[in-house]
């Protein structure tokens, strides 16, 4: 199973899972290694982004819910200011 889940939510779903509450954050453009020691799920608002993984490269964009899995170990390469609703859980 893919560390990295990159997929689209109807706007219903996003709704009932309160996502438009949860805390923002935003990073300009940049690149940093990162490492996840539990799960996160994130709705991307603005911006681009590439993930580096041992897995392969993963291209995010404004609209992608993503889920970044415990134990994932990553290159955050920020093409454009990035600006996302997330979670830890």
């Amino acid at each position: 199973m893919s560390k990295v889940i990159i997929k689209k939510l109807p706007k219903n779903e996003i709704e009932q899972l309160g996502i438009f509450s949860w805390p923002i954050w935003e990073k300009e453009i940049s690149r940093f290694d990162w490492q996840y020691d539990t799960d996160e799920e994130c709705l991307i608002l603005e911006g681009e982004v590439e993930i580096e993984t041992s897995e392969g490269r993963f291209s995010i964009k404004p609209g992608d819910f993503v889920t970044f899995k415990s134990g994932l170990n990553c290159i955050w390469d920020i093409k454009k200011n990035i600006k996302k609703h997330y979670s830890f859980k």
